[in-house]
């Protein structure tokens, strides 16, 4: 995102929100299993309300993208990023799997991440 600790943290700057308050739980496989489909709806839109301001959503990982776009790969999704400026910027979930990824899609690196760091200083100035 190309901001400070501080401007990370600066809660009245920048919100985390998950897709789900409630704890899915973990896979056989490894890693956190998917967001419960009866969470969000009991709540995500409430706490949308109390934030009108909202200038980026960065919809992280396939399940933020699933929810706000539809169905779609993430891959084409993450490509396809300028789509959806300037409110909305669809990334790749931050796991150690995405190492791979970014390493299979080098335009990432080179086109993404410096959109995004334009469009996160953008959005916080």
């Amino acid at each position: 995102m190309g901001v400070s600790a501080d401007e990370f943290y600066d809660e009245s700057r920048v919100a985390i929100i998950p897709m789900g308050l409630c704890y899915p739980g973990r896979l056989s496989s490894g890693g956190d299993a998917p967001p419960r489909p009866e969470c969000a709806p009991l709540w995500r839109d409430r706490l949308l309300a109390h934030m009108p301001d909202l200038r980026r959503t960065l919809l992280v990982g396939t399940h933020a993208q699933t929810d706000a776009l539809g169905p779609g790969k993430m891959t084409e999704r993450v490509m396809g990023f300028r789509d959806h400026l300037p409110t909305i910027f669809p990334l790749p979930h931050p796991s150690w799997r995405t190492r791979h990824w970014a390493a299979r899609n080098p335009w990432f690196d080179a086109e993404v991440l410096p959109a995004l760091r334009d469009a996160v200083r953008r959005a916080l100035a």
